[in-house]
C-alpha cells in the first residue's frame, strides 16, 4: 500500500483525474434511446393490454406510482380524500423499482430509513439493506393497504397537461386516448427514470446483443431477480459500460455467471464496507411508535453533520459526517478557536481525506493484481459522486475471468460490430450491458415525456427556462392546483431519496385537505412568496448540491459550468434538510399556509 500523499499532492491528483475526464459536451455526450435502442423506453416485464378510452373527472391525478405517487397517494388517503386517479407508465407500481430488475439489486441507504411508510404497513426488511425484489414488493404493499391499485391506469402514458382556467381543471391525456379532468394534479415523474445511452461512436453498428441495466434482458441472460444464476451466460463474453453504482451492484454476479466479463471503466467508483446483516424480528418488536420518524430525523441529523446522541443507522453516510462535526468540535476547543465557513470547510477536507484514503486503502487489502488495483482507487472526494457501499464488488476482479478495461478517463473509443475499442485494442464481446444511468439535467418535459401547461399557455419548461422557480419545491405560481414532487428546492437530501418524498406527501394532503374544506377553488403560490423562497435558496452557497472541482458526473452537471440556472435546478434549503423537514411541518400544522393563495370563483 502506497503512503498518503501530501495535502498539496492530493489536490493536484484529484485536479488532473478531474481534467482527464472533462468534455466540452457535457450531457450532450449521451444519447436518447432511439433507432435500434428505441425499445429501451417500453415495459419488458408487462404486456400491454389494450382497453377503452376512460373520460372521468377526478378530485386529484397522480403521475407516477413509485414512491413519490404512493406517498402521496398513501397521505391523501389518510386524510379521507380517497377519489384519485394514479396514471402509470409502467405495469405496476414501485417505479424506479419496476424498472430496476438487474442482479444485484438492492438499495443503498438503509432500509429502515429508505423504505417509505414501515409504521404505517406493519412491515420489517429482511436485513439493513434490502434488494430490489423486497422493495418492489413493498411498493406494492403501500399500494394494497391503501387501495391504490384499483385507482391506477397501468401500461399508460400522460401525453399533456393543460390548465383549463375557466374550469379550474386539468386535462390530463394519454397515450390510451383518456381524458381525465382532475381538480388537483400531483407530479411524482421521479428524478431518475428515463435510461440515457453513452454517445460512443459506432453504438448502433454493434451486432450483438445489447440492453441497458433498467431493462434487463432475463430471456438472454437466464436467472432471476430473485437471485438465481444466469445460466445462459455461461458461454458468453459480455461487456459492461459503466462503473456507477448500478453496475456496482451488477458486476458481482455477471463476473460469477459470464464466461468472461469485461468492465470497461472511466471513472472508478468509491467502494466503501457494506456489511449487511439480518434485521432481528425480536429486536425489531421492541421498536416503540414512531420509531421511524425517529430514525428518520435521526439519520438526516447525523448525514448533515448535526449532533445525535446515538447512531441508529450506523452506515457509510453517518460515518464521515461524524468525521466533520467531531473535527468542528475539536477544533473549537482550541484557544481563539472562531467557527465558521474556514473552520468547517478544513474539517470536511481533512475527513474527507482521512476517508479516501481509507477507501483506496481498502482496494489494495481486496484486489490481488496490482496494476488492477490502481485502476480501481477513486481520486476524488467522495461525494463527487454517488458513494458505493458493497462487499462483492472488489472482490469480483480476483476472478480470471473477469478483465477491467481502465480507460485512463477517457472512455471507450468506439464500437463496431463484434465489440469494444479502447485504447487501440479491441475487446470481442457477444453482449453488451449499458450500466450508463438516467437523464438528469435535461428538460423537465423531455424526462416526463409530455408538457405541462399552465395558466395563459405558459408551459412549465418556459416557466423554468432560467431555472427551477417554486415555493418549497412543491408550487410553482402560475400552475395553480399543480403539486411537484422534487428533492431540488426543498430538502435536497440525497441520502436518503424517500424521507423527500414522505414529508412532501404529508405537506400536498394537508394543502389539497385545506382547499377542499374551504371549499377553495384554486390554490396557487403568490409570485411574491416564489420570488422570496428562490431568493432564500440563493442566500447560501451551501445551499447546491454540486461542486465544480469534482469529477464529472451528474451531482455537478457533468463538470460543465454552472450557472444560476444550474444552481436552481439543483438548491436546496440554505439551513439544510432537518431544518427544512421542521420547517415544513410547522407551516402545514399551523395552517395558514403563508404563500398560498386560496380562491373561490364566484
Amino acid at each position: 500500500m502506497s503512503p498518503t500523499p501530501d495535502r498539496d499532492a492530493l489536490r493536484e491528483r484529484y485536479r488532473a483525474e478531474r481534467d482527464k475526464r472533462l468534455r466540452p459536451d457535457g450531457n450532450d455526450q449521451y444519447l436518447e434511446p432511439k433507432g435500434r435502442f428505441d425499445h429501451l423506453l417500453d415495459d419488458p416485464y408487462t404486456p400491454r393490454v389494450e382497453r377503452a378510452p376512460l373520460h372521468e373527472e377526478v378530485t386529484v391525478a397522480l403521475i407516477g406510482s413509485g414512491f413519490s405517487g404512493l406517498c402521496v397517494g398513501a397521505r391523501l388517503v389518510q386524510r379521507g380524500i380517497d377519489d384519485l386517479r394514479l396514471v402509470e407508465g409502467g405495469g405496476d407500481v414501485g417505479g424506479a423499482w419496476y424498472w430496476n430488475r438487474y442482479p444485484g439489486s438492492m438499495c443503498d441507504t438503509a432500509a429502515m430509513v429508505y423504505l417509505p411508510l414501515l409504521e404505517e404497513t406493519g412491515h420489517r426488511p429482511s436485513k439493513k439493506y434490502t434488494f430490489a425484489t423486497e422493495i418492489f414488493e413493498h411498493a406494492q404493499r403501500i399500494a394494497r393497504q391503501f387501495g391504490l391499485y384499483e385507482k391506477t391506469l397501468f401500461s399508460t402514458a400522460v401525453t399533456s397537461l393543460v390548465w383549463d382556467d375557466a374550469a379550474a381543471r386539468w386535462i390530463l391525456r394519454t397515450d390510451r386516448g383518456d381524458e381525465i379532468r382532475a381538480r388537483f394534479v400531483c407530479t411524482g415523474t421521479g428524478p431518475l427514470h428515463r435510461p440515457k445511452l453513452p454517445g460512443i461512436p459506432g453504438i448502433e453498428s454493434f451486432a450483438g446483443h445489447a440492453f441497458h441495466t433498467s431493462r434487463w434482458d432475463w430471456a438472454y441472460t437466464g436467472g432471476d431477480s430473485a437471485g438465481a444464476p444466469m445460466t445462459k451466460l455461461a458461454d458468453k463474453r459480455v461487456g459492461i459500460i459503466g462503473t456507477g453504482a448500478t453496475a456496482v451492484q451488477c458486476i458481482p454476479p455477471l463476473g460469477r455467471d459470464a464466461r468472461e466479463l469485461f468492465v470497461f471503466q472511466r471513472t472508478p467508483s468509491s467502494i466503501d464496507v457494506r456489511n449487511n446483516h439480518e434485521i432481528d424480528s425480536d429486536w425489531f418488536a421492541t421498536l416503540a411508535p414512531g420509531w421511524q420518524k425517529r430514525w428518520l430525523l435521526n439519520f438526516a441529523t447525523l448525514q448533515t453533520g448535526g449532533f445525535a446522541d446515538e447512531d441508529l443507522v450506523k452506515d457509510g453516510w453517518t460515518d464521515i459526517a461524524q468525521r466533520i462535526r467531531d473535527r468542528v468540535v475539536k477544533a473549537m476547543q482550541e484557544p481563539g478557536a472562531r467557527f465558521g465557513m474556514e473552520l468547517v470547510q478544513r474539517a470536511y477536507e481533512d475527513s474527507d481525506d482521512e476517508k479516501m484514503d481509507e477507501i483506496r486503502a481498502r482496494v489494495d487489502t481486496i484486489v490481488e493484481d496490482r496494476a488492477t488495483a490502481e485502476a480501481l482507487k477513486p481520486w476524488y472526494r467522495q461525494l463527487c459522486k454517488r458513494p458505493c457501499f458493497h462487499d462483492e464488488y472488489l472482490q469480483t476482479y480476483n476472478r480470471t475471468s473477469v478483465h477491467l478495461v481502465d480507460t485512463d478517463g477517457k472512455g471507450v473509443e468506439r464500437i463496431d460490430a463484434t465489440g469494444v475499442w479502447v485504447g487501440g485494442k479491441h475487446h470481442a464481446v457477444d453482449c453488451l450491458v449499458f450500466a450508463s444511468g438516467f437523464e438528469v439535467g435535461t428538460d423537465t418535459a423531455r424526462r416526463s415525456g409530455f408538457q405541462t401547461i399552465g395558466r395563459g399557455g405558459e408551459t412549465l419548461s418556459q416557466h423554468w427556462a432560467e431555472g427551477m422557480r417554486t415555493l418549497h419545491g412543491i408550487h410553482a405560481h402560475g400552475f395553480p392546483n399543480l403539486f411537484i414532487v422534487s428533492l431540488a428546492q426543498g430538502a435536497n437530501l440525497i441520502s436518503n431519496i424517500t424521507h423527500n418524498l414522505t414529508e412532501a406527501g404529508s405537506t400536498i394532503a394537508a394543502v389539497i385537505g385545506h382547499a377542499l374544506a374551504t371549499g377553495a377553488d384554486e390554490v396557487e403560490a403568490t409570485r411574491v412568496a416564489e420570488e422570496e423562497w428562490v431568493k432564500l435558496l440563493e442566500s447560501s452557497p451551501t445551499a447546491f448540491l454540486g461542486n465544480p472541482d469534482c469529477t464529472p458526473g451528474y451531482y455537478n452537471n457533468e463538470g460543465r459550468p454552472i450557472g444560476r440556472r444550474e444552481r436552481l435546478n439543483a438548491s436546496g434549503y440554505p439551513a439544510g434538510p432537518v431544518a427544512y423537514f421542521s420547517y415544513i411541518e410547522g407551516w402545514r400544522d399551523c395552517g395558514r399556509f403563508e404563500g398560498l393563495a386560496f380562491r373561490k370563483r364566484g
